[in-house]
């Protein structure tokens, strides 16, 4: 059955149901199994201390910056959505968001996320996202993965040509990207060693347990008599397979008493991810979706199709800081949260919001210059708006990334992963 969103949008429907092609790197030794440690056998001899993980959380569907976070200060934002703005803080009226900066504000959907950003290693960047003009979910989404639209036929992702043109963190790593999915996000396509896994703690051969050994030897002998890129494609994969299998996921205890709600995808995906990142076996980048965000109708603001979703994400990103923060040994990493582009800001006739243009961007992690929101805002006012219709984009996310890249994880080769683009910097790092 469609979901709501698709039903509402066509293009949404369309998009939602394709699949990519599996993406794997180089081949690998299989590694051994053990239990749950900090740092599994095969990283025993090795620990970055300079490159964090990356996780690219993408909000599928076209997330409303202008509820992440809300520009209380701006009296077309209340008169434009009637209905749908949360209201000002010391408004006296139930839902008022909490004031950031005097400007903007954050909603009581996202209030779990108030002590990583006091901590400071919570950044928004509103007025953020990319200049593709379509208000198309495909163009919108392929420009942000792919990285750039003056090919139209380039398939590699962003990430993907990251990891194919930076030596790997870890020489011995078996796993370097892994898209959380059953395939693989374009965003990742052609980095060497990523392929997609659905379930971190479940990867592997399904059948019986007690001939799982010998198919697992006969695929690797059958595999390993022919060429490229089968051979490639089967070694790392089951190399993967070992590897996962070596580290326990359903005993792992997060640190820092924090609690991830383990029946919901995200929050279940990040607490495998936190289990996977301090195993340090070399995993540079992790892609994880989030669907339902196209809100045509009872978009909500404290309460609805939006809210129950941003509570969600709060939550899990929560407790990802918390378990991530409690040690200072704790690996390196920083949390990308992107869409494809923002919502209208009008409000429509169905209580809901059309899709608009520029977005707000969020960047969590101990590098991060955060504790602010990051913009350079445009103003509400219809002669500020793109179209005449949208929050306009004064921040390219490729700006934001490139900084990331690198500076935390160690590529300067810029022009590859983004290509015909020259980034400025944008202070999003302490």
């Amino acid at each position: 059955m469609d979901t709501p969103q698709a039903q509402c949008c066509p293009e949404y429907a369309q998009l939602s149901r394709r699949g990519f092609m599996k993406a794997t790197g180089t081949a690998a030794a299989v590694v051994a199994a053990s239990s749950w440690l900090p740092r599994v056998a095969v990283a025993n001899s090795f620990r970055s201390t300079q490159r964090d993980t990356i996780i690219w959380i993408y909000l599928r569907g076209a997330a409303d910056g202008l509820s992440i976070c809300v520009p209380h200060a701006e009296d077309r934002y209340y008169i434009n959505r009637p209905n749908l703005a949360v209201p000002r803080p010391g408004s006296g009226l139930a839902g008022a968001c909490t004031d950031l900066d005097g400007f903007f504000g954050l909603p009581p959907v996202l209030s779990a996320l108030r002590p990583a950003y006091t901590a400071g290693d919570l950044l928004f960047v509103q007025a953020c996202g990319s200049p593709d003009p379509t208000r198309s979910h495909f163009e919108g989404q392929r420009f942000m993965e792919v990285g750039t639209s003056v090919d139209p036929f380039m398939i590699t992702g962003w990430l993907g040509r990251h990891l194919a043109t930076v030596a790997p963190s870890n020489p011995n790593a078996v796993l370097r990207g892994v898209g959380l999915g059953t395939g693989l996000q374009q965003s990742l396509v052609g980095g060497f060693g990523t392929i997609p896994v659905p379930d971190l703690d479940t990867f592997g051969l399904l059948g019986s347990s007690g001939t799982r050994t010998a198919r697992t030897a006969a695929l690797s002998e059958m595999y390993s008599s022919v060429g490229d890129p089968l051979q490639t494609t089967a070694s790392t994969t089951l190399a993967t397979i070992s590897l996962l299998d070596s580290i326990n996921f359903a005993t792992y205890q997060p640190a820092g008493g924090a609690q991830y709600t383990a029946t919901e995808k995200l929050g279940y995906a990040l607490k495998t991810s936190a289990a996977l990142i301090k195993a340090q076996v070399g995993v540079e980048a992790i892609a994880i979706d989030v669907d339902g965000w196209d809100t045509h109708s009872a978009q909500g603001n404290n309460t609805g199709t939006m809210a129950v979703l941003l509570t969600r994400v709060a939550a899990a990103l929560s407790a990802f800081h918390t378990d991530m923060s409690a040690s200072s040994s704790s690996p390196g990493y920083i949390v990308a949260v992107v869409s494809e582009f923002g919502r209208r800001l009008a409000e429509n006739g169905s209580q809901g919001t059309d899709h608009g243009h520029g977005n707000c961007m969020m960047l969590m992690g101990q590098a991060i210059n955060g504790g602010r929101v990051l913009t350079r805002w445009p103003g509400l006012d219809e002669a500020n708006l793109y179209q005449g219709l949208d929050l306009e984009v004064t921040i390219d996310y490729r700006d934001v990334l490139s900084e990331v890249i690198d500076r935390r994880l160690g590529n300067t080769n810029l022009a590859t992963v983004f290509p015909d683009y020259t980034p400025s910097y944008k202070g999003v790092l302490s």
